[in-house]
This record gives structure tokens, sequence and C-alpha cells, in this order.
């Protein structure tokens, strides 16, 4: 077969995968800031990460929150998560380097590129504002869980005197008392690091949110350039069917039929039908797209002439490799099932005993309604030291039980969610690259000889050698390839952000 030119939508085999990687828009309005009081994690101090509505501020020293629970783990569980952490960090620092900026509205009737739509709709869209709300609540639960339990204060008095306890130093009037729980000491780390983890797992459904609104966002683009491409393809035709209607009524001046030029006239009327068809099209698109960038149904965004499409991937093993670091439904499920393991040792630490510890003091009275003879007043004062008593083993058993299950269960859950983006990621690289071809087929093949067919159709009917009917079918071929052609460009364009989304790669 002989070998082809390649378009320049499709991309060299050969590149790294760095080179081939897809295209996406890091459009998020990221500034760094700290707010609130600080809370301590282990031994460093932890500010927490706060969202606005439309300006996101995130901590500086987030990394260190979940690393500062992270170092009272054990050495496998630290094993286990350093491939995560290091996307996770790379991602922080990424959104800590970036500047916070307002995104200005869309100008009405000016053509912005795609990139221009994913800043705005990543920045104002609600969705995306609620799941960094879900972050920045799911930060303070750690100072909770790895804090102390309250003390309890209790004061024990007898406000009838002759029924008041007595001793030999006298008569009780009150007996204070202030305990405290003690948990064992490990169960307090295991639950910071728990709860670290669900800040993992809320972070990486921002990340699902985002790559699934950018993906409606550039295929609702794509739709209003496609219906624009379409509409200019119409009105381009316009003109040649001026034309062969001149040329229909020539010929029927010097003795031809007037039917051509009815079908010339009828080819004009159907031009003019499918351009209302387009429009509406267009108008549907327009506003899914000012919906999305929570924009006035009004708002018409404009898409530029050229898709700006220069690198189409094409190379599956890279491809699996980035959705295995960077996809979000991936790294939730490994940071849930980091957290199934630290619930499942949080279950084997019910074994053992939580202490409780506390201070008494009695206030003595020697007045003349004591009893003891001997009685000086002295009052007391005592400690108290208790323990829990874990003998309930059925309980802690079936607790250890459960929680193992539930890390099996989202292990199995992880593989099949694995499976299922390899499959996705095989057809749309298939689709892609079919689309591809067929791209360049049309460019370089089929419209290009359909043009000088037309053109040769033209001068034979003016020549009185064809009739106006293989005139008209070879214009209409024409039309129906200009216009496939552009659909192509448009569904290449929606199955690389279909990539990219599987991906999660910004």
């Amino acid at each position: 077969m002989p070998a082809r030119q390649r378009s320049p939508l499709a991309v060299n085999r050969d590149a790294s995968p760095t080179e081939q990687a897809p295209l996406s828009i890091a459009a998020d309005a990221v500034a760094p800031g700290v707010v609130d009081s600080p809370v301590s994690v282990g031994n460093q101090e932890v500010q927490p990460v706060v969202y606005n509505d439309n300006v996101v501020l995130a901590a500086p020293t987030f990394s260190a929150l979940l690393a500062a629970v992270d170092e009272e783990e054990t050495g496998e569980d630290k094993d286990d998560d350093e491939n995560n952490k290091k996307s996770d960090s790379k991602s922080d620092d990424a959104q800590s380097d970036e500047a916070a900026a307002t995104v200005p509205p869309p100008v009405v009737g000016a053509q912005q590129p795609v990139e221009y739509f994913l800043s705005i709709a990543l920045t104002q869209h609600p969705q995306i504002a609620a799941a960094r709300q879900r972050v920045a609540a799911a930060t303070y639960v750690i100072p909770q869980v790895t804090a102390l339990p309250d003390p309890v204060f209790t004061n024990q008095f007898w406000p009838i005197q002759d029924q008041a306890l007595q001793t030999a130093g006298g008569r009780v009037g009150h007996q204070m008392a202030l305990s405290q729980g003690v948990p064992w000491p490990e169960k307090l780390r295991t639950k910071g690091a728990i709860a670290s983890r669900e800040v993992q797992m809320a972070q990486a459904e921002v990340d699902r949110i985002e790559r699934e609104i950018t993906e409606s966002v550039r295929l609702a683009y794509y739709e209003v350039w496609f219906a624009d491409r379409a509409i200019e393809i119409i009105e381009e035709t316009r003109d040649l069917i001026e034309d062969l209607t001149k040329v229909a009524e020539a010929r029927y001046r010097s003795g031809g039929t007037q039917q051509d030029v009815l079908r010339a006239q009828l080819e004009s009327d159907r031009l003019d039908d499918q351009l209302v068809v387009l429009t509406r099209q267009k108008e549907v698109a327009q506003a899914n797209l000012a919906t999305l960038l929570q924009q006035p149904i009004s708002l018409l965004p404009q898409a530029t002439k050229e898709l700006g499409l220069t690198n189409v991937p094409e190379q599956l093993d890279a491809l699996v490799n980035l959705a295995e670091q960077c996809n979000p439904e991936l790294r939730g499920l490994t940071w849930e099932i980091q957290r199934d393991r630290q619930k499942e040792k949080l279950a084997c630490l019910q074994k053992y005993p939580d202490l409780q510890v506390g201070l008494n003091y009695s206030i003595i009275n020697d007045n003349v309604n004591v009893i003891s003879p001997v009685a000086n007043g002295h009052d007391n004062i005592s400690f108290t030291v208790g323990t829990t008593l874990p003998i309930w083993r059925d309980k802690i058993n079936a607790g250890i039980r459960e929680a193992a299950f539930r890390r099996s269960s989202t292990t199995e859950r992880l593989e099949a969610q694995r499976d299922s983006i390899y499959g996705r990621l095989r057809g749309l690289l298939a689709e892609a690259d079919a689309l591809v071809e067929q791209t360049e087929i049309y460019e370089d093949r089929i419209v290009p000889r359909t043009e000088d067919t037309l053109k040769l159709a033209i001068a034979d009917y003016r020549g009185k050698r064809t009739d106006f009917f293989t005139l008209i079918e070879t214009y209409r071929q024409l039309l129906a390839y200009e216009t496939q052609l552009a659909r192509f460009k448009a569904s290449l364009a929606g199955t690389v952000a279909k990539i990219d989304r599987t991906v999660g790669c910004p």
C-alpha cells in the first residue's frame, strides 16, 4: 500500500509519551493563601484549606497536613502510598504556584478559543465550588478526631446537713472530681490517618468533576464550531447556486428546458431550509455552552474558525500509564483503599484498653454538727486511674472482619475501574484513529476530486454534453462531503476531549 502523507491532525507514533499527552487546559483560578487559625497534627502546625465561592485559597502546608499523619503510620503503609503522594504533591505545588485570576465574562459576538470558556467554567461552576467546599470541610475533621475527648467535672454535695457523709476528719460538704479519658495513643493517630485519606478522596472528587465539566464544555464548544462551519459552507455554496441558476437561465434562453431553472431555484430554497436547521442547532449548542459557563442564556458564545487541534494521542500503553497516575477515579479508589486499611488497623486496636485518669477533691467541715470527736477539717485530695476492659472479643473480631471485607471490596472496585478505563481508552483511540484517516481521505482525495468533477460537470452542461440533474447531483455530493469533513473534525476534537477526561492528566 503506498505511503500517504499524514494530516496535521495526526501525531508521530515515534514521539515520546510526554509529547503525545492529551490536550487539556489547566484553567483553575487558584490563589495561594492562608486563612483561619492553624491546627496541630502530630508535631506540626497545619493551616486548614478554605475555598471561597470564586477564588480557591489553598494552604501551602496542605501537603504537610497529610504528611504529618502519614509519619505516624507503619512502614508498610508508607510504601503503599509513596507513588500516590508524589502525584498529589505535584498537583498541590501547581496550585500554590498559580496566581488568583478573575476571568472576564465573554464578550457578546466575539470569537474565543475553547480555553477561554474552560477558564470561566472551571472558576465559576457550582458543582466544582461545592466539591471544593467539601475538601475544605474534610480538612477540619483531622483536628477533631486526633484530639482527646472532653474532660468531665463532677461535684457531689449534700444539701441537708444531718444527712451528709461523715468521716473521721469531719463532715463532707462537697466531693469534686475531674476526670480525663485517654484513648490508646495509636488509636488517635490512626483516626487522623483515616481523616487525611478522606481529604484526599474529596480532592480526587474535585478533580473528577473538573475533568467532567472540561469535557462537557469542549463538546458543547465543538458543536458550536461545527454549526458555524456548516453555515459557512452553506453561505459559500449559495454563490455557486446563483452561478448555476444563471447558467440554467442562459441555456433556457438558448433553447433549453425551464425545468433546469426551477431545479436551480429549488436548490436555493433547500439551502435556506438547511440554514434554518443549522442556525437552530447552533443556538442550542450556544445555550448549552452558556449554561455550563453560568452565563445568561441570552449570551451567545462564538467559536473560532480553527479548532487548534494539532496532536492526537495514539499510544495506548502511554495513555494507560498516564491514567494510572492521573485518573481521578483511580486515585480516589486508591486513597479509599488506604483509608480502609487504616480502618482495619483501628478495628484491631480496639483490643487495647483506654485509660481514665482523674483528680478528686473533698471539702471537709469540722463545725459543731460533725459527729467525729477527732474532726480536724482537713480537705481530702485523691487521684484515680481506671481502664476499659475490652473483654467482648466477638464484637471486636466482627469489627475486624467487617473492615477487612470493606477493604477487599474497594480493591475489587479499583481493579474493575482500571479494566473499564483500559477498555474505554482502546475504544476511543480506535475511534480517533479512524476519524484521522477519514479526515485525511476527505481532505486529500474526496473533496478535491468532487470539486474537479463539479467543474467539469459545469463545463459539460454549458457545452450541452450533460443534463442538469447530473450537475445538481455532483453539487449535492460536494456539499455533503464538505459538511461531513467538518463533522469529522468536530468529532475528532470531541474524541480527544473524551480521551483527555479518561486519562485525567491536566
